[in-house]
């Protein structure tokens, strides 16, 4: 009987050693942001610069997912919060702006805008279970894409449109604590006294 309980606590160590040394990047945390109706910034661009400022409606915008029931993190921006983004310089009078602006900022309260934040954004955590366990080293990867668009829209016609962004992001993050999980101690006891 002690010979076959002998045998299976080797086995399950045998076992648990041969998981954590293959399973070791797998228990590293990871995130990511998803879009859900873009998959590249290609895809995000040429969507937007399929829309002809004066003729594009808010229908189109909505067929090309570019509305804010499909695009979650739009900003709404009031008349006011547009006059800020154009005018606030104050080098640049309403006509040197161009005509979809002025057409905005003439409408006043009939003019909205709508500023896009779309990403693809995953962070990895690499390198070995036990350092970044211990708070010894972490490196941190992230990779993926960031856009963002603002439209303005008079009378649900689209009067200006502009995009930007990040068509690759691609970060790597080293931290190493040399008193791994004592690191942030010092502090703590500076800050508390």
């Amino acid at each position: 009987m002690t010979d076959r309980k002998s045998f299976l606590l080797k086995a399950v160590g045998a076992c648990l050693s041969a998981l954590s040394l293959a399973a070791c990047s797998v228990l590293l945390p990871k995130a990511g942001s998803e879009s859900f109706y873009f998959n590249s910034f290609d895809q995000a661009r040429q969507a937007i610069e399929s829309l002809v400022p004066m003729k594009s409606t808010v229908h189109d915008l909505a067929a090309l997912n570019l509305d804010p029931s499909h695009q979650p993190n739009t900003v709404l921006l009031s008349f006011s919060d547009i006059s800020k983004k154009f005018l606030s310089s104050g080098v640049l009078t309403k006509e040197e702006l161009g005509p979809g602006v002025a057409a905005c900022l003439s409408a006043r309260d009939a003019c909205r805008g709508w500023e896009l934040n779309i990403a693809k954004i995953e962070k990895k955590r690499t390198g070995t279970f036990f350092q970044d366990f211990i708070n010894y080293r972490r490196r941190t990867e992230t990779t993926g894409w960031r856009f963002n668009a603002l439209i303005l829209i008079v009378d649900d016609v689209v009067v200006y449109k502009s995009w930007g962004g990040q068509p690759e992001v691609n970060e790597i993050d080293n931290q190493k604590n040399p008193l791994g999980p004592f690191q942030d101690i010092g502090p703590a006891i500076i800050t508390t006294h």
